[in-house]
């Protein structure tokens, strides 16, 4: 099969085409035909050899946590069956032709691959620090990364929940923001004084950018309390808590077929920013390291 490998650390260019051999699902596996691949940054920071220390590497690697397809192999004991439209984690690496997924959900009809993809990763993510911000109705959220995949789906969980949400992106996606009931206001220099118009106080601070802010964020809230980043791995150093990953848990399949089912349902607006062909996955990484993707990236292989 065709598959997307890199067999070093390094940029987009170590990134590889090739054919290797396809994964067999084994007692209670399911082996997919990958429609849709998701691109995460964590994507870029693992090829770049960031998270070895966590995650270690073995080579040739192949990229992508989490894949939208059809079953096409099914272990004995296996809960889904030859045909089933699935999303969830790719066990073995998404950007292939076939992949064996770990936690996965069915696909409501209602739905597309590329939807549904964007889905497990930005939603888990949103999730898990809305909760461990523990934002409640009546409260501020001041989001930074707002218009991007996990930021989108955090906004409107927390809109939802009754929380104002005070979101930081580019005046390009102002608009957008305001579709998804936030208040936009731009980043860069002056953000104190753009949020305070907005919101005198601030609640909780939800970091999905990485592209500073904190400092800023704990002159808001007056405290490193109720912040939590995503992406600053230089937060630990000012006190801010770094939230990494969670664990593929029963919870963590019942909230992905929730957000799906939200989704399929027009209660969950998900954007995806640009499909590729699996062979431009370099190109699509380069995208997401930029931090300038507005919405989902996805490969299609």
């Amino acid at each position: 099969m065709e598959a997307i490998v890199f067999e070093e650390f390094g940029g987009p260019e170590v990134l590889r085409s090739r054919e290797i051999d396809a994964p067999h699902a084994g007692p209670g596996q399911v082996r997919v035909k990958v429609v849709a691949a998701g691109v995460n940054p964590m994507d870029y920071k693992v090829r770049r050899g960031w998270f070895e220390a966590m995650m270690p590497t073995t080579f040739p690697a192949v990229p992508g946590a989490e894949v939208a397809g059809v079953v096409d192999e099914a272990g004995e004991g296996a809960e889904f069956a030859v045909g089933d439209e699935v999303v969830g984690w790719a066990a073995t690496g998404g950007y292939a032709q076939h992949a064996i997924v770990g936690n996965a959900v069915l696909k409501p009809a209602g739905v597309s691959f590329e939807q549904a993809v964007a889905v497990p990763v930005a939603g888990e993510t949103a999730q898990r620090v809305l909760d461990l911000l523990q934002v409640k109705s009546g409260e501020t959220l001041l989001l930074h990364g707002a218009a991007g995949a996990v930021g989108a789906i955090a906004a409107q969980l927390a809109v939802a929940a009754g929380v104002k949400v005070v979101g930081t992106a580019s005046e390009a996606n102002h608009e957008y923001l305001r579709s998804l009931g936030a208040t936009p206001v731009a980043y860069g220099d002056g953000l104190v004084e753009r949020v305070r118009a907005v919101a005198p106080v601030v609640d909780a601070v939800f970091d999905a950018a990485g592209f500073g802010g904190l400092e800023d964020s704990i002159e808001l809230r007056g405290t490193t309390e109720r912040i939590v980043t995503i992406a600053d791995m230089g937060a630990g150093e000012l006190g801010v808590e770094i939230s990494v990953s969670g664990a593929q848990t029963d919870a963590v399949k019942t909230g992905l077929a929730r957000q799906l089912q939200l989704a399929a349902d027009g209660k969950l607006a998900v954007r995806v920013a640009e499909t590729f062909p699996l062979a431009e996955a370099a190109k699509a990484q380069e995208i997401s390291e930029s931090g300038h993707a507005k919405g989902k990236l996805v490969l299609l292989p």
